[in-house]
């Protein structure tokens, strides 16, 4: 029997190949969600290092969510990135939703994102 770590793995794994074999050279925008907080990075692969990150636990919005685990906070931080990503001069990425279902707080990050001006 396949314990939930690693088909969770297996979906990420998966997922993450679609996402190199489709990038052409954008950087990748991943997602991570825990039950208190979500967190996201945007990623050049390329270079193998984090180009920008933001995340609930974030100074600039700590003290304006009520809690950092819900879809609100989640859009937050996706217009966060996408601030932060501008600044960067990165305005196309590939969107890494990890393991986890396109639902959710998943996709208020990823809507966040595209309205503070990503495109993905």
């Amino acid at each position: 029997m396949v314990k939930p770590e690693e088909r969770f793995e297996r979906r990420k794994r998966r997922t993450r190949y679609a996402i190199r074999q489709r990038a052409g050279g954008r950087p990748r925008l991943s997602v991570f969600r825990s039950n208190k907080h979500i967190y996201c990075q945007i990623i050049d692969d390329a270079q193998g290092r984090t180009v920008v990150a933001a995340s609930s636990l974030d100074p600039a919005l700590r003290g304006e969510l009520a809690k950092g685990s819900d879809k609100e906070a989640a859009r937050r931080v996706g217009l966060l990135i996408a601030e932060r990503a501008k600044a960067a001069g990165i305005e196309r990425v590939v969107f890494d939703r990890g393991g986890y279902r396109y639902h959710g707080r998943v996709r208020a990050l990823a809507e966040g994102a595209r309205e503070g001006g990503l495109s993905f």
